[in-house]
């Protein structure tokens, strides 16, 4: 379904969505029930191609961080992983261009 987007990819899940609440199949209609909840993200994923794919990843890469950091003795350590694994401006190291 996310192939298609903008107002073809919205008719095409409205297509989905009452094949599938008409299917008598549990699993499916409960399905559609989880999508018509979410449908407003979804369709802002279909018209503008915006996801939340990106913040999760960032989110779990600091989680790993914040693993990686225990014990330190202050936020500064944490801080400075962070910034090196995720900056947009990594340091210049020594005799290297």
């Amino acid at each position: 379904m996310f192939a298609v987007k903008g107002t073809e990819g919205k008719e095409t899940l409205d297509k989905w969505l009452t094949w599938a609440r008409r299917s008598q199949l549990p699993s499916f209609i409960e399905l559609a029930k989880k999508i018509t909840r979410h449908r407003q993200a979804i369709d802002a994923n279909l018209d503008h191609g915006l996801s939340q794919g990106l913040i999760e990843s960032t989110n779990t890469e600091i989680r790993l961080l914040t693993r990686i950091a225990f014990g330190f003795h202050g936020p500064q350590p944490l801080i400075a992983l962070a910034l090196l694994a995720l900056g947009s401006n990594p340091p210049q190291l020594p005799g290297r261009k």
